[in-house]
This record gives C-alpha cells, sequence and structure tokens, in this order.
C-alpha cells in the first residue's frame, strides 16, 4: 500500500481532481447556458437539448459518456486507461450534481464574449492538466483512441472535422450568434490547449560559451543539482580556445544560473532559448 501513497502520486490524484473540476465547471456554467457548441460530447449534447428539452445538457454528456467507456472497456479491456474512466465518471457526476444543485436557466451575464473565454479557458486548462498526466475527461477522445487502433485515419483531422461539423450545427440550431460565437471558441480552443500545454514542460536551454567552464559546471551540478554537456569549441574570430556548455534548466533555475554567470564571469557569452519538449532523466520520461 506504500508504494502507492508517494508525494508523485498524491500530486497527480489532485491533478487529476483539479483538471476534471475545472472542464466541468467550464462546461456547465458557461457552455450550457450559452450553448457554445465547439465540438466533442459537450457540443452534441447542447445540440440536443434544442429538440429534446425533456433532458438537459448534463443528462446527455452523461449518457454519452458512459456508453463510450463502456465502448472503450470493451474494446481496449485492461489497456483502457484508469485514469480517464475515472476522470468521466467524475466529469458526469459533477455535471449531475450541479444540474441538481444549481440549475442553469440563464447566463451568468449579458456579455457573451467574456462568457466565451471562460467556457473555452477553463475547459482548456483542465484538459491541458490531464493531457498532462496521460488522461482525459474520454468523451470524443475514447473514439481517437478506436480510430487509432483499428484505422490508419489522422485522428487529429478526424477530430478536427468532426469538431466543426458540430460547430457548424449550431447555426442551425441556435442562430447565426451563437454558430459564430462557437467557431470562434472552437479556434481559442484549439490554439490555447496547445500553448497551455506546452507551458507546463518549457524550460530554459542555454548555450554557453566561456574561457572558465570549470566554475559555471560546479554551480550546474551542485547547487541546481542538474547536469551539463561540455564541447570544446574555438572562436572563429580570435581563434582563442573556449568550452561551450550545454545546459536545460527549469524557469526558477536559470533565473540562478543566469544570475552567477553574470555575476561570477561577465565575459562569458550566454545564449538563452525556451524549449517545451525535453526528453530524458530528470525531466520527461523516454
Amino acid at each position: 500500500m506504500k508504494k502507492y501513497l508517494t508525494k508523485d502520486n498524491l500530486m497527480q490524484f489532485l491533478m487529476l481532481n483539479g483538471g476534471t473540476l475545472l472542464v466541468a465547471f467550464g462546461v456547465y456554467f458557461f457552455k450550457f447556458p450559452n450553448n457554445f457548441s465547439t465540438g466533442g460530447v459537450a457540443g452534441v449534447s447542447i445540440i440536443l437539448t434544442k429538440y429534446f428539452p425533456n433532458l438537459s445538457a448534463s443528462n446527455f454528456t452523461t449518457i454519452f459518456n458512459m456508453i463510450l467507456l463502456v465502448i472503450g472497456f470493451l474494446v481496449f479491456g485492461r489497456g483502457f486507461g484508469f485514469k480517464t474512466a475515472y476522470s468521466t465518471i467524475l466529469m458526469s457526476g459533477t455535471l449531475e450534481l450541479l444540474d441538481w444543485l444549481y440549475p442553469m436557466n440563464a447566463p451568468f451575464t449579458d456579455e457573451p464574449l467574456m462568457e466565451l473565454i471562460f467556457a473555452v479557458g477553463l475547459p482548456a486548462v483542465g484538459s491541458a492538466i490531464l493531457f498532462n498526466i496521460d488522461a482525459s475527461t474520454g468523451g470524443t477522445d475514447v473514439v481517437a483512441m478506436i480510430l487509432k487502433k483499428f484505422t490508419s485515419m489522422k485522428v487529429g483531422n478526424a477530430l478536427l472535422a468532426s469538431d466543426l461539423v458540430i460547430t457548424l450545427a449550431a447555426v442551425v440550431a441556435f442562430g447565426m450568434k451563437v454558430g459564430m460565437f462557437s467557431v470562434l471558441g472552437l479556434i481559442i480552443k484549439s490554439t490555447l490547449l496547445d500553448s497551455v500545454m506546452e507551458s507546463f514542460h518549457q524550460c530554459k536551454y542555454f548555450t554557453i560559451v566561456t574561457k572558465e567552464p570549470q566554475p559555471i559546471c560546479d554551480y550546474i551540478i551542485h547547487e541546481l543539482n542538474r547536469s551539463a554537456t561540455k564541447v570544446p569549441g574555438q572562436g572563429a574570430f580570435a581563434h582563442e580556445d573556449e568550452t561551450i556548455i550545454l545546459t536545460v534548466m527549469t524557469r526558477g533555475q536559470a533565473i540562478h544560473l543566469r544570475r552567477f554567470i553574470r555575476q561570477n564571469s561577465p565575459s562569458t557569452f550566454m545564449m538563452i532559448t525556451n524549449t517545451s519538449e525535453i526528453i530524458g532523466k530528470g525531466f520527461r520520461g523516454t
């Protein structure tokens, strides 16, 4: 039991719940009452409430999620992700609970653009948190997993096309104004999700050119608990021997390293760039 009660597992559990609740709150409080259909199961559910008003968007979302969850288990068996299953059930349960505790008969405000920002922003951040720990809220993600398993179809393009069709269907169901906001929401969602996901892994990549490499390497290893690669080099103009140090730091560590070099080796040349795909020991697994 103790091997499961680790700090890393606890953090993942908190992120799993926090990310799922952010998605649920954004969908329930901002998407549903404004009829913003930006694709996915929630988008289909919103459109269906127009034609089947006896069921709420939360009810439709729960029905679709449970059906897809069962299909996922039938297709993948134990290979179906536990975290995705848990998140799907938690989201559906949260939507149903909110539907009962706090019925949303109208939007919070009369500012649809501001409502759209929250309707897209909260689920985008929540989804990015879940993707960061290899989870999702199910729905069309289960469809993507099945398509990937049985076809050679480009899943990303297929899902984008289906989201676009669902979004355009909002024009027919709710009129041009809601439809245009939904299209705008789809564009913002795609852009924002990628940006948030990249920010989770963003680090600083240092290329350091110096004649005094050892103090810098010692600081990196002993003070920042990182490593570095030293490459011998030669200046093209002065033809003097120099050392190129390559290393990657978190944003917080980068501040300390930059300050140390500027204070202790002011003649050192540094190039610092942002990078979000760091795979290896001390960063992401291979």
